[in-house]
């Protein structure tokens, strides 16, 4: 496992200085863990998140998280998954009761690196989150045991809100993402 992300951090081609700095970290403590997956390690662990797009490619599934009460992209912790990818779809399809989920592709979408504080018996650590880019075929959701709430975001209507610089910055790359492929204006809006 330790190698597989080793070689996913070298492969990914960070989107902005901030990014760089994430993914340097990441790469940093990858590289010297080999139990970088283990919730037992006092520093952090690697996490896998998935930003999943709507069916129409304008909106993104986001949950309002029960413990940090904050809306954010479906993820949680590595568990018996063969791959980080793995483990990016299976949080996905347990937070939000989506069967039919694509991986848009094998290498990284973004890599942040955020300290989680501590709480009962667990320390204040990091989470060295890979992130995952995916496609739902269907737009119907149930929300999950993890989450408040759950909600397809438009695009625009992230942009335009008071999200967190990460969550902003897979916005500005999906647009990029989908602009490259010739769906810049013919994407349709969220629920939101």
């Amino acid at each position: 496992m330790q190698a597989g992300l080793i070689e996913l951090l070298r492969a990914h081609v960070p989107h902005d200085a901030v990014e760089r700095a994430h993914r340097d970290h990441a790469l940093d403590f990858v590289s010297r863990t080999p139990a970088c997956t283990s919730r037992l390690t006092l520093e952090g662990h690697v996490t896998a998140s998935a930003w999943v797009l709507s069916p129409d490619l304008g909106a993104a599934l986001l949950t309002h998280h029960r413990k940090l009460g904050r809306w954010l992209q479906p993820g949680g912790h590595m568990e018996d998954d063969a791959s980080v990818q793995a483990a990016a779809l299976r949080e996905a399809r347990e937070e939000s009761g989506i069967a039919d989920l694509v991986l848009l592709s094998e290498g990284l979408f973004d890599v942040d690196v955020h300290l989680i504080p501590a709480r009962k018996g667990e320390p204040d650590h990091f989470h060295f989150d890979f992130r995952f880019l995916l496609q739902a075929r269907s737009a119907a959701f149930a929300v999950g045991e993890e989450s408040i709430d759950l909600a397809w975001v438009g695009l625009d209507a992230i942009a335009g809100a008071d999200a967190e610089e990460s969550i902003l910055r897979m916005v500005r790359k999906t647009e990029a993402y989908l602009d490259a492929l010739g769906y810049g204006g013919r994407r349709a809006g969220g629920d939101v």
